[in-house]
C-alpha cells in the first residue's frame, strides 16, 4: 500500500487534470509546478504513463542518478500511487465501484475459498483503482489488461493463482448474476390489482 495520503492523491489527480485542461501554458505550468511541490513535501515525484493515461507517484528513492525509475530493482511496488486519467465518461462512481466490489470479494471467498477469493480481491482493486467500475462490469479490454499487465506485476500471486485466474474472473461473473437472481427472487411480489 503506497505511503501517500489519500487526499495528496486526489489533489495531485486533481492539478494534473487542470493543467491537461488550462488553455494557457503557464497557467498548465503552474499547476504542475503545485503539483510536483505537493508530492515533494512527501518525497515522491510525479510521471504521466501516456500509454494507459495512468498519473504514477513514485517514492522519491526509486529514481536513479539520470531521475528514471528502474522497477526491476524495486522490491514493494506497492508504495507507488496509480491514478486513471481517462476521461469522466469512463470512469465510475468510486465509492459504489468500491462497495460492490468489496461484496463479490466477500462472495467469492465464501462460495469457492480463499485462492479465488484472492484473485477477486486482486481484480476488484484493479477495477477500483483503474476504472472505478464493478468487476461483474468489467468489459473484455479491461479483463484483458488485468491478465497480461496488472495481475502478473502487482497481485504477486502464487502458482495456484496463476493457474486459476481465468477461472476465478468466470466465477466473478456467475456469483453476480447468481447474486441478482436472489435478490430478484426475493424482491416482493407486485400487489394483485
Amino acid at each position: 500500500m503506497t505511503d501517500l495520503p489519500d487526499d495528496v492523491v486526489d489533489e495531485a489527480e486533481r492539478l494534473t487534470r487542470l493543467a491537461r485542461d488550462a488553455v494557457d501554458d503557464a497557467a498548465a505550468e503552474a499547476y504542475r509546478e503545485r503539483r510536483d511541490e505537493l508530492l515533494a513535501d512527501h518525497g515522491f515525484v510525479p510521471r504521466v504513463r501516456e500509454r494507459d493515461d495512468t498519473l504514477v507517484c513514485y517514492p522519491g528513492d526509486w529514481l536513479d542518478d539520470d531521475g528514471r525509475v528502474q522497477l526491476d530493482d524495486v522490491e514493494d511496488t506497492d508504495r507507488a500511487a496509480e491514478v486513471s486519467l481517462s476521461g469522466p465518461g469512463e470512469q465510475g462512481d468510486y465509492e459504489a465501484a468500491a462497495a460492490r466490489n468489496e461484496e463479490l470479494v466477500e462472495r467469492m471467498r465464501e462460495r469457492h475459498g480463499d485462492v479465488h477469493g484472492d484473485n477477486a480481491a486482486a481484480f476488484a482493486e484493479f477495477m477500483n483503482n483503474y476504472y472505478a467500475r464493478p468487476m461483474d462490469a468489467a468489459d473484455d479490454r479491461e479483463r484483458e489488461e488485468f491478465l497480461d499487465e496488472y495481475f502478473p506485476r502487482n497481485a504477486w500471486p502464487t502458482d495456484e493463482q496463476r493457474e486459476r485466474v481465468e477461472a476465478s474472473l468466470d466465477l466473478i461473473s456467475e456469483v453476480a448474476a447468481e447474486e441478482r437472481d436472489d435478490s430478484e427472487s426475493t424482491a416482493d411480489p407486485a400487489p394483485e390489482q
